[in-house]
């Protein structure tokens, strides 16, 4: 389906994300404090359905594209970033049911209310026995752990001998094993300076036994069940989508909250308001021109790339390059508008009560995960010159 037909069919999710924005935002500061999304703000993101956007439509999904995962992300994060991080974690996530046998994928995503979340890395060992595998890792950052339904675990495998099994071109191979969320332990360790909401904690499962069918390989295009454009893209670059929409929003409410200030605020010891200042008009309408073409940047070069995609089947190395440039550049764009928002506020923005030092810490930290890296240009860069990519983890 064209990117234009996609967007047609599609496009009510964007009105669904801004019909849920007030329930969120009015939530903010509970959200804050209990560092999980409560009840309420769950309710109103499964009545919109926003945790099935990357799910197939045979569960009640809606395969959405990367571009448009992007702009709702960017709406919730307007109201509050660590909601947004969870609902792209969970889109993400989702994405393995095209990998699933559909029976199991039902079990799985089925219910109103399913969520999967997983943590960060391969650190699991998943040991071949009879029928499945024995599952022993700690994972860590596991965003939406404490609302999700079911959590994965990333595992390098091992045959029964404990020798490592191998993928056809001599890499260690890995599954991601799936456990109901009852059945592992959670470690309470969120205690940090910004998306304090998303609850991102860590835990662990020991000597688990995991059925072969409840794994998958993310890494396999031909375990992939569902002939649908999205799920030709790396799960991380959908990741990258999602969160880059998450820094984009944080940095479309703090200058909301800049111009709303202006309306009001005249400095001490000025001798007009913000907003009849020259060089506050200069600094925002900048400050607005650059949110605007980064925002513009991320959208155009997921959707050149969904459109070759759709019809080639496969996305190429290039392609990948350019999205993870993009991705990388409008996290940290994002976070630079956030922190200039946060200066032109003056000591209006140092208060707890004002809504300045919560996007500050929430753009940080968004700033601080692996989306974000600054190496990621080297990787780019190296590309650009004709090298090897260093790595190949975020491509």
């Amino acid at each position: 389906m064209s990117l234009a037909a996609l967007r047609e069919e599609s496009g009510d999710c964007v009105a669904r994300a801004r019909a849920v924005a007030p329930v969120i935002a009015a939530a903010a500061a509970r959200i804050e404090a209990a560092r999980e999304l409560p009840r309420d703000v769950l309710d109103a993101m499964h009545d919109a359905r926003l945790f099935r956007l990357l799910l197939p439509k045979s569960l009640g999904g809606e395969e959405l594209d990367p571009m448009r995962l992007a702009q709702v992300t960017e709406i919730v994060a307007a109201a509050d970033a660590s909601t947004a991080w969870c609902l792209g974690q969970g889109s993400g996530c989702a994405m393995s049911a095209a990998f699933l046998a559909p029976e199991v994928a039902q079990r799985v995503f089925g219910p109103r209310d399913a969520v999967l979340a997983w943590g960060a890395g391969t650190a699991g060992k998943a040991m071949a026995v009879d029928g499945g595998y024995r599952v022993t890792g700690t994972w860590t950052f596991a965003s939406g752990s404490r609302h999700a339904t079911w959590i994965g675990g990333h595992c390098l495998v091992y045959e029964a001998d404990g020798s490592p099994r191998r993928r056809p071109d001599g890499r260690h191979a890995d599954r991601t094993a799936l456990f109901r969320r009852e059945q592992v332990a959670i470690h309470d360790v969120w205690q940090v300076m910004g998306l304090r909401g998303t609850g991102s904690d860590s835990y662990t499962v020991t000597d688990y036994f995991v059925a072969e069918e409840d794994t998958l390989d993310r890494e396999d295009p031909a375990q992939c069940r569902v002939p649908s454009t999205v799920y030709r893209f790396p799960t991380t670059q959908c990741y990258a989508a999602a969160f880059a929409g998450v820094a984009l929003g944080v940095a479309r409410g703090a200058l909301d909250a800049l111009t709303a200030l202006a309306l009001e605020k005249t400095p001490r010891g000025a001798t007009s308001s913000m907003r009849e200042s020259p060089v506050f008009q200069t600094q925002l309408s900048e400050l607005e021109a650059l949110w605007r073409a980064a925002r513009a940047y991320l959208h155009a070069s997921y959707a050149e790339v969904w459109d070759a995609v759709e019809h080639t089947g496969s996305i190429s190395l290039e392609q990948r390059v350019d999205l993870r440039l993009a991705s990388t550049w409008v996290i940290n764009q994002s976070t630079d508008i956030v922190t200039r928002v946060y200066r032109a506020a003056g000591a209006t923005a140092i208060f707890e009560t004002n809504p300045f030092e919560r996007r500050l810490r929430d753009a940080l930290a968004v700033s601080q995960q692996a989306q974000a890296r600054a190496t990621h240009y080297q990787t780019v860069g190296r590309h650009l010159l004709g090298l090897k990519p260093d790595t190949m983890m975020f491509m």
